[in-house]
């Protein structure tokens, strides 16, 4: 069969019911017109101030709150108990005093009597042991009745703490806030993202007193975790000493700063041969398991293992002690533009039980070497550690540098794959770009879940793993269980709407939008808005407003449609018949989502011809078309959107054959 273009002549012509509805006004419209975005008021006042942009870069006076955290702790294995400090120099960047400060303390969604929207462990949750603030001792108010005084005080409401200052912390001053903590870790703590496993693994999340957000649209961020939405967190640097039971090994975020004191000299060496080497170099096997041969030892029988981490907004480790380590380097592109490759190292931690990650280094080399490259912004970090947390974690979880997998051995070699590469997607998107899971899950796990595609098109060429994200949508589409994307994420009513609504559905909108504005076009919008955002705090109106400025088009009529409506999309070919000048095709569209019409002609000579009918056409307010196409032989076949580029929710009548 040849494929080839030519020009050809096209008349658009309403039909006679559409155009007296169009003379009639817009009370007769046959049809729902997407308005302009609104943003939300706050995001508009932000513009206002200048912290913002209409163009969707952040404004000149944009500014971001900081921490510096110091943190000790020591884990008690026997007892399955975290005790420790923190201590944080909050700088207030913004232009307004803060009298009152906000804490996450998100193991008290394991405290008994919270708030939850999922079932969880009860282990009592965090203790604060003492607070103190400049070196003042601050009072628990729920000793007093939740009163805060004037001299200072700290109330916990479910999963934060809210905390009055003695002295409100100035515009560009800073505060030194101490807490000692404790708690009982949980078997599957935070929704299954943290927690322990037999007697060989602990996983360490969301451990730690940790600021809240407090930014230039919102101001402080005192949403409660509820167990199923996830996190909204601020940029930091933090040092962090975990003393262990020796013949633990402990891998996280940030670099290990003291490997020379806690891991002997042969170990150490094969981690360096592995940040060389292309090929998987076996760190730790199970030859290596114990005192003195995994670890150093230590006469009080505990090892300081002590990380440094920089512009990060966590930090999260795996403490194991019968798990192998295999490391490679990957990859990564130019990080500082001397024109030469730079690289990460990449590692597996994973226990015999689970003989599928045996390949796991592999599938890490891999994510990010694609993932720098198909973001144009190359893995910042040192290392990027996947830990199989079977007994905890039975999808994944990411953390900056760190994510925990299940063991996927009934799910099969693909499916491990593909969690990593969605995992590992998750370092660019929240990591790198901070979004705000809690309200606006879809901006990171919709985001995520097309990257996780593309890489998945690269690693296993074939087969378009987009599709499936489509499949996902498509199955709730146009149903009454299906939510707005727009919807805070925690007030879905369903589960199955979260799931559609931040996975799914965003995900395939971000390959309807790949495919209506061309890949050069459309990565170089998504590039922009990723350089834009690296380290700060993106909005949902920061993102259409980059993808508008950089197109040079107006994309409201698509935002509004997918993202703030439930809309469906139905385009079908209602009729064709020949007329004078040609074939006259009717179009029909039955959804409320107005698309472009993508045409595939076939004419009885092999002839491949494309047409397209713009969606403006739909945005006048009509239901149905009629194009003329001159052709030299006869036509036997037109197709709507033949490679299933949006996602139309009845594709039987997309095709006409001549009979």
């Amino acid at each position: 069969m040849r494929t080839r273009l030519f020009a050809t002549t096209i008349a658009f012509a309403m039909s006679g019911a559409a155009a007296l509805a169009a003379q009639a006004g817009p009370l007769q419209l046959e049809r729902p017109i997407p308005y302009p975005v609104t943003p939300s008021v706050a995001f508009a006042r932000a513009v206002e101030a200048g912290t913002r942009s209409a163009s969707g870069e952040p404004g000149p006076r944009y500014w971001q709150q900081w921490t510096d955290y110091s943190i000790r702790a020591r884990l008690d294995a026997d007892n399955r108990r975290i005790d420790g400090t923190v201590q944080m120099v909050y700088h207030n960047n913004s232009p307004r005093p803060l009298p009152l400060l906000a804490l996450q303390l998100l193991q008290n969604v394991h405290a008994e009597g919270v708030v939850r929207n999922r079932p969880a462990e009860v282990t009592g949750g965090m203790e604060i042991v003492r607070l103190v603030i400049q070196g003042e001792d601050i009072p628990d108010a729920s000793t007093s009745g939740g009163r805060m005084g004037t001299a200072g005080g700290y109330l916990t409401l479910g999963t934060r703490m809210m905390v009055r200052v003695p002295r409100a912390v100035q515009p560009g001053d800073s505060v030194l806030i101490e807490v000692e903590f404790g708690f009982d870790i949980p078997r599957g703590g935070a929704g299954n993202r943290m927690g322990w496993n037999d007697d060989n693994l602990f996983y360490l999340a969301y451990w730690y007193p940790q600021m809240a957000v407090f930014d230039d649209v919102v101001g402080w961020h005192t949403d409660d975790f509820l167990g199923s939405a996830e996190f909204y967190m601020g940029y930091g640097n933090y040092n962090v000493t975990l003393e262990v039971p020796e013949g633990w090994t402990v891998i996280g975020t940030g670099s290990l700063t003291n490997a020379d004191e806690v891991l002997p000299a042969e170990i150490l060496g094969r981690l360096h041969r592995a940040e060389a080497s292309d090929a998987v170099v076996h760190v730790l096997t199970p030859e290596d398991f114990g005192p003195g041969r995994a670890t150093n030892t230590a006469a009080s029988g505990y090892l300081a293992w002590t990380f440094a981490a920089d512009s990060v907004r966590d930090v999260a480790y795996s403490v194991t002690r019968e798990s192998r380590w295999d490391a490679a380097r990957t990859p990564v592109g130019d990080r500082d533009g001397d024109g030469a490759a730079d690289y990460a190292r990449v590692d597996a931690i994973w226990r015999e039980e689970a003989p599928r990650w045996a390949n796991a280094w592999r599938y890490g080399q891999h994510s990010i070497d694609f993932l720098s490259r198909w973001t144009g912004l190359p893995y910042p970090y040192p290392h990027m550690t996947s830990v199989e947390g079977g007994g905890i974690m039975g999808g994944g979880m990411e953390y900056p540098m760190m994510t925990l997998i299940g063991d996927y051995t009934q799910a099969g070699d693909t499916a491990l794959y593909g969690v990593h590469a969605h995992e590992l997607a998750h370092m660019w998107v929240p990591m790198i770009v901070g979004t705000d899971e809690r309200r606006r899950s879809w901006m990171d796990e919709g985001t995520t879940s097309f990257n996780t595609s593309a890489a998945e098109n690269e690693f296993y060429p074939g087969r378009r793993w987009e599709l499936e994200n489509y499949q996902g949508y498509l199955q709730l589409a146009g149903t009454d269980l299906e939510g707005e994307i727009m919807r805070f994420s925690d007030y879905h009513t369903n589960g199955a709407a979260y799931g559609t609504a931040s996975y799914s559905k965003p995900a395939t909108l971000l390959w309807t939008l790949h495919g209506l504005l061309s890949e050069d076009t459309f990565l170089e919008a998504y590039r922009t808005y990723i350089q834009r955002w690296a380290y700060k705090h993106p909005k949902p109106w920061d993102l259409f407003n980059t993808f508008n400025d950089v197109t040079g088009q107006n994309l409201d009529w698509f935002w509004r449609t997918w993202y703030y409506e439930t809309w469906t999309l139905d385009q079908a070919i209602e009729d064709v018949r020949l007329v004078d000048g040609g074939t006259r095709i009717t179009i029909a569209d039955r959804g409320l989502a107005p698309m472009p019409v993508r045409l595939t002609i076939t004419t009885a000579d092999g002839t491949i011809q494309r047409e397209e009918v713009p969606v403006d056409i739909w945005l006048t307010g009509i239901r149905s078309t009629e194009i003329v196409v001159s052709t030299g032989s006869p036509i036997v076949r037109i197709e709507i959107d033949t490679e299933q580029v949006f996602p139309d929710t009845d594709r039987s009548n997309n095709v006409w054959e001549r009979r």
